[in-house]
């Protein structure tokens, strides 16, 4: 009787514990990670302002720091000043033609007075045409003097073109001194200090957006055939109260080449060693944080 009694309490515990084993119902596991996005120097120079803080949200198109732009701002300045020497030589032909203009208004009176002595028969034709003559010669000192001064500007402005070439590069310079923020995301790490001297290339901060998280998740061979891109799956993460809290996801990327199961990953099959990664869109509520832990269902 006691062997009898002895069997069924170990099968009892035995059953009991069976039971008491959780059930794996998820069909993938993974941690939360973020696209980073590395802010870096667009012009060299000493860093004047960089205003943000690590955990710091900060806003697309904000400004948030400066790189010293003196001795650029000199450079253009010179230029400025090259350009406004150049417009100095440009010839002006207007005193010149105004001069002609009023010898051919005196020569066109002269001749009116002609004309009438001509009826009277107190004056010759020749004296009429030596009139026009000199009033032709006018004219052609007029379109003289504006050619003239058209082609001496023509070589002026020449000279001008490669220096806005330069003044426009320049200013380029100057717009890429600001540091602006290209996208929405919280501050990662931040890399460098007012203070210090940037390069082209250099990083300053490390931005991540947060509205979409990726969820880095692995899944076994077997399971390769039930998924494919743009496949919408259920995200789940842990709630206070012991449930959970499901988020919708998109699979957008499913890995070509197997590689080891990660030691912080458990797939749904524990024996098989190859597992392929998948990331998934999550949009944040504000719960997602990287680096938590989520089960995938799909």
């Amino acid at each position: 009787m006691k062997i009898h009694i002895l069997t069924l309490s170990l099968t009892a515990i035995a059953l009991f514990a069976a039971c008491g084993q959780p059930e794996e119902t998820a069909d993938a596991y993974g941690n939360f990670e973020a696209d980073e996005v590395r802010i870096s120097a667009q012009q060299a120079g000493p860093i004047l302002q960089l205003s943000l803080a690590e955990g710091q949200t900060l806003q697309g198109g904000a400004e948030v720091g400066l790189i010293d732009t003196t001795a650029l701002s000199l450079q253009r300045q010179q230029l400025i000043s090259a350009m406004q020497a150049l417009h100095a030589k440009l010839r002006d032909p207007s005193p010149e033609i105004e001069v002609l203009k009023k010898q051919k208004s005196v020569l066109l009176k002269e001749r009116k007075r002609l004309e009438k002595l001509i009826e009277g028969k107190a004056a010759t034709t020749k004296q009429l045409d030596d009139l026009d003559g000199q009033l032709a010669v006018i004219e052609q000192k007029i379109q003289a003097a504006r050619a003239t001064a058209q082609q001496a500007n023509r070589g002026i402005l020449a000279e001008e073109a490669p220096l806005q070439a330069k003044l426009a590069s320049l200013e380029d310079q100057i717009r890429r001194c600001r540091i602006i923020n290209p996208v929405k995301g919280r501050v990662l790490s931040k890399t460098a200090e007012a203070g210090e001297l940037a390069a082209p290339g250099k990083t300053l901060y490390v931005l991540a957006p947060m509205d979409t998280l990726i969820l880095r998740a692995y899944v076994s061979a077997t399971q390769l055939p039930e998924i494919k891109e743009n496949m919408k799956v259920t995200v789940s993460i842990d709630a206070p109260d012991g449930g959970y809290y499901d988020y919708p996801g998109r699979i957008t990327w499913i890995s070509s080449e197997a590689e080891f199961t990660p030691k912080i990953v458990q797939t749904k099959e524990e024996r098989v060693n190859l597992v392929y990664a998948i990331k998934i869109a999550v949009p944040n509520d504000g719960k997602l944080k990287l680096g938590m832990p989520a089960e995938v269902n799909w």
